[in-house]
């Protein structure tokens, strides 16, 4: 077998596997809701001014490298979060202190786009904080990823983690 057969049946092998993955994408669904829940060594307010403070999410989110704060508009927080070369354009849709903070991607040109919604409860000495996410993947290939890769709450785990990680 030559090299120029040998690479074109690697190409098409490729082309294979990447038509294979894009169908199946196509049939899962664009949009989804997930949940996570966890128990935090914190009162409500504590709690909240911890998720509500984006300026400080640098400082404990080990999985951003920065956060720029942006102006508000229309009277809602506007931040970028910067992971590594992503960068999520993010505000603030709700804000109901200490109980509830609702939070969304702005950024349309994104394959992926969503809200989270934070709910907090006075539980035993602490707070349970129940993250939802209504996401959307506009890419096939992405929601391939993310459905059998990463897993739809993975990014909800890692948040729960820090944030308990950050209030001790």
């Amino acid at each position: 077998m030559t090299m120029v057969r040998a690479g074109l049946i690697v190409l098409a092998t490729l082309a294979v596997f990447v038509a294979v993955v894009a169908g199946v994408g196509l049939m899962l669904p664009r949009d989804h809701v997930e949940t996570r829940s966890a128990r935090l060594p914190a009162d409500p307010d504590a709690v909240f001014a911890a998720i509500a403070d984006v300026g400080a999410y640098a400082a404990w989110r080990t999985s951003l490298s920065a956060v720029e704060v942006l102006p508000p508009v229309d009277g809602r927080a506007r931040w970028v979060e910067v992971s590594g070369g992503d960068r999520v354009a993010m505000e603030q849709v709700e804000r109901q202190p200490p109980r509830r903070l609702v939070t969304r991607i702005a950024d349309p040109d994104l394959p992926f786009g969503g809200t989270w919604t934070f709910e907090l409860a006075p539980e035993e000495g602490g707070t349970r904080l129940t993250i939802t996410e209504r996401g959307e993947i506009r890419n096939p290939i992405f929601r391939v990823v993310s459905r059998f890769v990463f897993g739809y709450g993975a990014t909800m785990e890692t948040f729960l983690d820090e944030l308990r990680a950050h209030l001790g």
